[in-house]
C-alpha cells in the first residue's frame, strides 16, 4: 500500500511540510497518530463516540511534603493531598482502527503559577501504558510522562474486581475494588466554582535531553490538557471500596522504573477514600494541549 502523505523534495533531500506532524524516523513523511489520520482525517470530529472506556479509580489520602516533592518549579499542592490511582481500558480506538490498549495513571490535584499563567488541576506524575504508538505521540506531541508496562485484563469475581500491572514479569501494582454500587448520574458532585484567571485541566511537565550534552535540556516547560472535553458520554457510574499497593523493586528488578515505583510504593497512605468504576464513550484528540508560561 503506497504512503498517502509524501514528502517534498528538493535536489533529492526531503524538506518538512509546514503544519505537518512528524516523529523520528521523518525520513517516510509525516506520521498518523492521533492528531493526524490520513488524508488529513480527522478522528475526534469523525468519531465523536469513540473509544469505549472503562475506568477503575482509587484514591488515598496522602503527605502533603511528600507530594510537593513530586512537584516541579511553579506546581504546589493545593486542597487535600489525595492521590487518584486510575486504570483505563479503552476499545475502539478510532486512530488506532478499532484497537484499543490500557493505561495506569498516578495524580495529586495542584495548583501552576508561572510568569503568566495560573492553572489548576490534577497533575500526572505517570502514565503508564500497554502499547507503543500511544506512549511515542503522547510524549513526544503533547508532553504526557508515558511509559510501558503490562496491563492484563481485569479479574471480576464475588463483586470484586482485581487489577494489577507488571513489567518484564515483575508485578509491581494492585488494585482491588469491592462493594461497588450504582450511582446516579444526577448525584455525581460538581466541581466547585474557581478564580476564572485559572485555567482547569489536567498538568503535565514536559521534558526532553539535548543529545550528547548530558543534564541539559532540549525541552522543559509544563503543560496543559483542558479539562473541556464535549465529546464524552457517561453512561455508568459505580462507587464503593478500593486499595491499591505498589510493590518495591530493586534495580534488578525494574532497571529503568524501580526509582518511580518506590518513590510511590513509600507514598503515605493515611486512609483510603473510596473507589470508582465509570463507563463512558468518546474523548478528544488533545491538540488543544497548551503550553504554560
Amino acid at each position: 500500500m503506497k504512503s498517502d502523505i509524501k514528502q517534498e523534495c528538493i535536489s533529492g533531500n526531503y524538506k518538512f511540510i509546514p503544519g505537518k506532524i512528524y516523529r523520528m524516523p521523518t525520513h517516510f513523511g509525516p506520521t498518523t497518530g492521533p492528531r493526524q489520520g490520513p488524508d488529513g482525517k480527522n478522528f475526534a470530529k469523525e468519531n465523536k463516540e469513540w473509544p469505549k472506556q472503562t475506568d477503575w479509580i482509587v484514591n488515598f489520602l496522602s503527605n502533603e511534603d511528600q507530594l510537593a516533592a513530586l512537584c516541579p518549579e511553579g506546581f504546589s499542592p493545593v486542597g487535600e493531598p489525595v492521590v487518584t490511582v486510575g486504570l483505563t481500558d479503552m476499545k475502539g480506538i478510532p486512530w488506532l482502527a478499532g484497537r484499543g490498549y490500557k493505561m495506569l495513571g498516578v495524580s495529586f490535584n495542584v495548583l501552576f503559577e508561572g510568569k503568566e499563567d495560573r492553572a489548576m488541576g490534577p497533575f500526572l506524575t505517570v502514565l503508564w501504558e500497554n502499547m507503543a504508538d500511544p506512549i511515542l505521540s503522547g510524549r513526544e506531541e503533547i508532553g504526557f510522562s508515558k511509559i510501558y508496562c503490562e496491563l492484563p485484563d481485569p479479574i471480576e469475581f464475588n463483586d470484586t474486581t482485581r487489577l494489577e500491572a507488571s513489567w518484564q514479569g515483575y508485578k509491581f501494582f494492585n488494585m482491588e475494588l469491592t462493594d461497588m454500587k450504582p450511582v446516579s448520574l444526577d448525584e455525581i458532585p460538581v466541581p466547585p466554582a474557581v478564580d476564572p484567571d485559572v485555567q482547569l485541566g489536567m498538568l503535565h511537565y514536559k521534558y526532553m535531553p539535548r543529545t550528547g550534552e548530558w543534564g541539559k535540556a532540549d525541552v522543559s516547560y509544563p503543560v496543559l490538557t483542558p479539562a473541556d472535553n464535549p465529546n464524552v458520554k457517561v453512561s455508568e457510574v459505580f462507587q464503593g471500596k478500593g486499595t491499591i499497593s505498589f510493590k518495591k523493586a530493586r534495580w534488578e528488578d525494574m532497571p529503568t522504573q524501580y526509582m518511580i515505583v518506590n518513590t510511590l510504593a513509600e507514598l503515605e497512605i493515611k486512609e483510603f477514600r473510596g473507589a470508582l468504576i465509570r463507563h463512558y464513550r468518546g474523548s478528544k484528540d488533545l491538540s488543544d494541549q497548551r503550553i504554560l508560561q
